[in-house]
């Protein structure tokens, strides 16, 4: 039996964009291929999609409730073997993406995820598709996941922050339970990066928060005073010469009132998972 396959996507406030993204992933040619979206609260004219994309599966949230929330949800809900996360301001490029993704987790069961190669306006140009390779983690706009191996280990960990980090403690969990994750290079998905529904103070305080969140929650023990002293060092240097102190000591201070709940749900990975994800993350 082929591999089933469902593309989710969360949107707020997109509604151009999310009809580039949509097209995008229609013209693909995975054959069977499922399309589900969760509107996260828009107020402008994302709704009027449904009638031009009557063969998605729409749900729709009057009050915001997240990315990761929705994420989850659209993970949650499905019933297929994979489960392709593509943001609202990215598409992909050529056509055989997913198939091409899926085809490499279809032969490795060791797999939890495909990150794609991504592109955006700080880094548009393109390169030759190369050898999967393995990868410490994936971007949020632009990757697959193995729904069996995503169930394994609880989906996604809401932060105490809206964004940020996310992506990172999912990959270390999936990696802490003997699973891979393999970028392939070369398979491209753009990224807009659009500013609409951006604010950036208010991204950086949250990812300074969920940062040294993530950090309490899943680092071994013995080495926990030193990698929030670390983080929190390169965050402050980060926001001195990016002019973002003022969100800076915002995150910080979202940390400190969250921590009690971030700790007592703390399930710290093992120190030769965190030493494999580094060196990844160098490589």
């Amino acid at each position: 039996m082929p591999a089933s396959v469902v593309v989710g996507m969360v949107t707020r406030n997109r509604v151009v964009l999310l009809a580039k993204t949509i097209q995008s992933v229609f013209e693909q040619d995975m054959p069977g291929l499922q399309v589900a979206v969760i509107d996260d609260g828009s107020t402008d004219a994302t709704p009027d999609l449904k009638a031009r994309f009557s063969n998605i599966r729409w749900s729709r949230y009057e009050q915001t409730r997240g990315l990761i929330a929705a994420r989850n949800q659209l993970m949650r809900c499905a019933s297929e073997d994979y489960f392709v996360s593509l943001d609202d301001d990215a598409w992909f490029l050529r056509g055989d993406e997913i198939s091409t993704a899926v085809r490499h987790l279809e032969r490795n069961k060791q797999i939890a995820a495909i990150a794609f190669d991504i592109l955006s306006p700080d880094r548009p140009n393109s390169i030759e598709r190369k050898i999967p390779e393995p990868a410490a983690m994936f971007t949020g706009c632009g990757h697959v996941l193995r729904l069996a191996s995503a169930r394994e280990v609880g989906f996604y960990e809401l932060p105490p922050g809206e964004y940020g980090g996310e992506e990172k403690d999912f990959c270390l969990r999936l990696m802490d339970a003997g699973y891979r994750i393999d970028r392939l290079p070369g398979v491209h998905v753009w990224h807009d990066k659009t500013m609409l529904e951006r604010h950036t103070p208010n991204q950086h305080r949250s990812g300074v928060c969920n940062d040294l969140a993530m950090a309490l929650r899943r680092t071994p023990l013995l080495l926990l005073p030193a990698a929030l002293l670390a983080k929190l060092f390169r965050h402050l240097i980060f926001s001195l010469k990016n002019g973002l102190t003022k969100p800076f000591f915002g995150g910080l201070w979202l940390f400190l009132r969250s921590s009690r709940a971030v700790w007592n749900r703390r399930r710290s990975v093992q120190m030769a998972t965190l030493r494999k994800f580094i060196e990844l993350n160098r490589s």
